[in-house]
């Protein structure tokens, strides 16, 4: 296996080791890479708030939580029944919707605008999610928030809403720090860049968090090794796809529009896996879509992990990948609260 901190070939059926007794609960959990990635650096995962049904009932197969809410987080953020752990955490985390900050999106044209999306079918806007998540943070007064999203919202236009987080939560009595990590460069095989608002509440003064990830990076051709050594599941390309597969050079998108996937360089690191196209990735030797458990290791999501009847790359296009959760939660635990 490889030599990183974190395996990206793992099984839920060999639990979480490493225990430090600090507590964390989530919003916009979705299959929990997040939740994974905090119990693997030894933290306990409470639980968390999931709009939408079936993602929240995969989410309670895999990973039995203490306290699940499907819902709106605007309305929990209404509730007056909450328990007292909540009230107590070491670590409140989030990662609100990002295809409006989304460079490859509509993103100024999509903003403010309520539209019916996939996640809880019900129409909202997306946008001010950031700053739902906000109020969340303002109620349960977590010692440690993290607020992750796409680069994007530090790019252009979007800087405003970085800036208006940032203002919103020191206002509220908390210390920011801001990161754009690569999650290639924290043991994840895939180009994964990403933005993590990470603050402390003033009170407690830690120091200011350093985050440097200078992991090897697992190429693709590594993966696709490993996977022939598992129990993998392979599908095939329609006849169109396969087409298009053959007139397409490596790191390139196979398809059409949205329905397109990237092709793989076979002896780099995989690029982002992503939740709108027809099948994640595509193989950059072989003609086919990634296999289920090629996508799951670029992914750093367990090999046992149940997706029930969701595909696999959409919900691992929407999660953290665990290791990448992984490595932030201990650097936090080590300079902060070891």
């Amino acid at each position: 296996m490889n030599k990183h901190l974190y395996p990206y070939r793992w099984y839920l059926k060999d639990g979480y080791p490493l225990k430090n007794g600090l507590k964390v609960f989530g919003t916009f959990i979705c299959g929990g890479g997040s939740t994974m990635g905090y119990k693997l650096a030894g933290f306990e995962h409470l639980g968390g708030v999931e709009i939408d049904p079936p993602i929240a009932a995969v989410y309670k197969t895999n990973h039995h939580p203490k306290y699940l809410f499907n819902e709106d987080i605007r309305y929990f953020n209404k509730r007056t029944d909450l328990p007292d752990e909540l009230y107590q955490l070491d670590i409140l985390d989030g990662s609100p919707p990002c295809s409006t900050f989304s460079m490859a999106g509509a993103r100024e044209k999509g903003w403010g605008k309520e539209k019916t999306f996939r996640e809880g079918q019900i129409k909202q806007t997306l946008d001010d999610l950031v700053f739902v998540y906000c109020d969340t943070i303002i109620k349960l007064q977590p010692k440690v928030f993290i607020l992750e999203n796409v680069k994007g919202i530090i790019q252009g236009n979007a800087k405003i809403y970085s800036k208006n987080i940032v203002k919103k939560m020191t206002d509220a009595g908390y210390t920011v720090q801001v990161f754009c990590l690569n999650a290639a460069s924290m043991g994840v095989p895939q180009k994964r860049e990403r933005v993590f608002f990470i603050g402390h509440k003033k009170e407690y003064n830690f120091p200011k968090l350093v985050l440097n990830f200078n992991e090897s990076e697992i190429k693709f051709s590594e993966i696709s090794i490993e996977a022939k050594k598992t129990k993998d599941t392979y599908k095939q390309f329609t006849e169109l796809y396969l087409d298009y597969w053959h007139k397409t050079k490596q790191g390139d998108a196979v398809g059409l529009f949205n329905a397109t996937a990237k092709k793989c360089i076979y002896n780099q690191v995989a690029n982002t896996l992503t939740a709108g196209s027809n099948y994640g990735l595509c193989h950059s030797i072989e003609p086919r879509p990634c296999s289920k458990n090629e996508l799951t290791m670029i992914g750093t999501y367990p090999l046992d992990y149940e997706f029930k009847e969701i595909q696999p790359h959409y919900l691992m296009g929407m999660s953290v990948p665990p290791v990448m959760t992984a490595q932030i939660a201990n650097q936090i635990y080590l300079q902060w609260f070891k």
